[in-house]
């Protein structure tokens, strides 16, 4: 039965409609996809310039642990105290210095050098000195206060000097030294930390933003199962020995009558006591000297979570302090200053007059090319996808109701 000539119209214009309808809906599909595309873009090259920004840290910190006591661990104060003095000399202050040592050599009635630690029989250096600021001392040096340290979760009383005060642009020097196992070590032979209560609570100092870059170092038997469950970003980590395998100390004091000094911790303070401020030794370097003739154990390293090449970070980004150096023009300095209402006159828009050092040193929001990112792009990019949508419905409209008319009426 052949349709009338109306009804053939009406079907035309309904053909039409449902033809733009489905044209519209699958561009809106494709922009949707494409937008998400996009975010999803901007996301990852967010966190790989994050992995791979390159000395993108603005203060060093160090936290020292010596997780031994008793005279006969003499050799696991000596380590920690050596470390101390090196990362000292490097140009990490005190302030950003923890310390946690038994602290109970120095002083023992068995020492026949009373108030003194040194790390070889020639004792040509006391590691202990009388400028030694220990922040955790005695019975304090627990696995609990350990991770309050770590993750910042510390009762109000606790003064300024025994917090880790880091930030997301803070590079961490983690050193241990004591007795240890398989993926344990020991805390005064009284209680242990496990491989997986590190890993946790270095995941919770990244979620709340509390480093940027973590070298840990840890000198024990089978010290690299240590390390074995680390998974948090931006973490290299460096161990003296492997699973079932013991770690030994360098050299016996006849004269103080127990080891100084472990061989690890012995060879690397060896090579930093090598190195000063300006140096240009990178982390590759550092580990290209480990051997099992000289340590007396397998040295590992583990750079999965590290998202620099070891050959191009420089061996002070953990070990030494950030200098704060602004190079100045002579020739462009002014004269004199300005008047003081028109000192902020000068000051570039996007840089804020306000905020913590840490704020104002951050651009508010520069591009990849270095470019000021407007803040109304999106907001301009939204009203004219509107317009182009209100666009098309009224033409759309207009378009089906004449086709209409024109049917009804023929």
């Amino acid at each position: 039965m052949a349709l009338s000539k109306p009804l053939r119209r009406l079907l035309i214009i309904l053909s039409l409609a449902l033809a733009y309808i489905v044209y519209d809906f699958s561009s809106e599909y494709y922009a949707a996809q494409s937008s998400d595309a996009s975010a999803a873009s901007g996301v990852e090259a967010f966190f790989s310039a994050r992995r791979h920004a390159r000395q993108g840290h603005t203060n060093n910190w160090a936290v020292l642990v010596c997780s031994s006591r008793y005279w006969f661990n003499y050799r696991h104060m000596a380590n920690a105290l050596g470390m101390y003095r090196t990362v000292k000399r490097l140009g990490i202050p005190d302030s950003n210095i923890i310390l946690m040592l038994a602290d109970d050599a120095a002083c023992n009635s068995r020492n026949k050098f009373a108030g003194s630690v040194y790390a070889n029989k020639g004792r040509g250096l006391d590691l202990y000195g009388d400028n030694i600021e220990v922040d955790y001392r005695g019975y304090e040096v627990t696995v609990e206060n350990f991770i309050r340290v770590l993750t910042g979760r510390v009762a109000d009383s606790v003064p300024r000097s025994k917090r880790l005060l880091t930030d997301d642009r803070s590079n961490i020097f983690l050193y241990m030294t004591g007795h240890g196992g398989n993926e344990f070590l020991k805390f005064q032979d009284n209680e242990e930390i496990s491989a997986f209560d590190l890993a946790d609570a270095i995941e919770q100092m990244w979620q709340k933003k509390r480093y940027n870059e973590i070298f840990f170092m840890i000198d024990t038997c089978q010290a690299n199962t240590m390390y074995s469950k680390l998974y948090s970003p931006n973490i290299l980590a460096t161990g003296s020995s492997k699973l079932d395998e013991s770690s030994y100390s360098h050299e016996n004091d006849p004269d103080i009558g127990v080891a100084v000094i472990d061989s690890f911790t012995h060879h690397a303070l060896q090579y930093l006591e090598g190195v000063n401020k300006t140096t240009r030794k990178t982390m590759d370097d550092f580990f290209s000297t480990y051997s099992y003739d000289r340590i007396k154990s397998t040295a590992g390293v583990r750079s999965d979570l590290f998202y620099r090449r070891l050959s191009e970070t420089p061996l002070t980004d953990f070990f030494g302090g950030v200098a704060q150096v602004e190079s100045v023009d002579g020739d462009a300095m002014p004269q004199t200053l300005p008047p003081q209402d028109d000192v902020g006159s000068d000051i570039p828009k996007n840089v804020p007059h306000g905020g913590s050092k840490a704020e104002r040193s951050r651009p508010s929001s520069v591009g990849k090319n270095g470019s000021s990112r407007p803040s109304r792009v999106k907001d301009q990019s939204n009203v004219v996808g509107d317009w182009q949508r209100q666009t098309k419905l009224w033409g759309a409209s207009a378009v089906v109701g004449g086709l209409l008319v024109w049917t009804l009426r023929s």
